[in-house]
């Protein structure tokens, strides 16, 4: 019986090439390699960043505070905080590789911790060399130019498996995370400070009931007050961005199986099935049961 080739499906365009969201608070998963170069302002995006150079160092600023980037290092940092490369050094030949992972994505990743912290808090880490290297984030590019979203998949799950691993084997600190230092003069009451802390409240008690009161007392600002500072920042609501995060938490319980459908609402933090079932069908197009029965197929 003569041997059969199995051909690969064709690639299949999905929208996320164009992963700058309008918003700040969720932007959509995207690699880019390019020639390093300086920014003519800072910005900021939905994203965990990761860099990767191939030759030279570049200067960076993240929220004022400066830190280099050297070549044949992963390097991670939030990027809904503003930032900027600011020069260039010795990379006439390089190539610059980044990764936009969303934040929503990073945030639902289990078994991180300090990692987590130290990144929500401001921190900017490179990661150690048997995390990642370029022939491992040359193929993930590949992946993601090849337009099919199952291997487009495959690189997130990886990414989450590397961080993992990170959060295992420790990672180097280019800027430590500036919670921890909160006696540090001039950077104790900036709308980026209180609005990474109601962004740690809320994930780290996504299943509980959280009112505005209880988000801005973690700040100890008026509700109102918060809530426009965290709107002005992540160009999002309070409101939507609770509702974002249980909706991630229950398509990853979906995906799992392990719980029914109205464990799932519960588990996701939901106050009701119906209230459950009018967000999740307005975020996918479909109900919890139609996500959970194609999954399985």
């Amino acid at each position: 019986m003569a041997a059969q080739t199995v051909v690969a499906p064709r690639p299949v365009p999905r929208p996320d090439r164009s992963f700058y969201a309008s918003g700040k608070a969720f932007g959509r998963f995207g690699m880019r390699a390019f020639r390093p170069q300086v920014m003519a302002e800072a910005h900021s995006h939905g994203h965990i960043e990761f860099n990767w150079l191939t030759a030279g160092r570049l200067d960076y600023v993240l929220d004022g505070q400066p830190f280099g980037v050297g070549a044949n290092r992963l390097v991670a940092f939030w990027a809904g905080i503003p930032h900027q490369t600011v020069a260039v050094h010795e990379a006439d030949a390089a190539r610059q590789i980044n990764i936009y992972l969303p934040m929503d994505a990073f945030l639902e990743m289990q078994q991180l911790g300090r990692l987590t912290e130290t990144l929500m808090g401001g921190g900017v880490i490179a990661l150690s060399p048997d995390c990642a290297g370029l022939d491992l984030l040359e193929r993930w590019h590949g992946d993601y130019r090849s337009g099919h979203a199952l291997r487009s998949d495959l690189v997130r799950t990886e990414i989450g498996t590397m961080f993992r691993r990170a959060a295992l084997t420790g990672w180097e600190t280019l800027l430590p995370p500036w919670l921890e230092t909160q006696g540090t003069a001039g950077r104790t009451a900036t709308p980026t400070r209180h609005v990474v802390r109601m962004v740690r409240h809320i994930v780290e008690n996504i299943t509980d009931p959280l009112s505005a009161e209880d988000i801005a007392d973690v700040v100890g600002l008026h509700p109102n007050y918060a809530a426009d500072l965290f709107t002005k920042v992540m160009r999002v609501s309070v409101q939507k961005f609770v509702v974002r995060m249980r909706l991630i938490r229950a398509r990853s319980l979906l995906f799992d199986g392990k719980l029914s459908v109205a464990n799932v609402a519960i588990e996701a933090g939901f106050g009701s099935q119906t209230q459950f079932y009018e967000h999740f069908r307005k975020a996918y197009g479909m109900t919890p049961r139609q996500m959970r029965r194609e999954t399985i197929a």
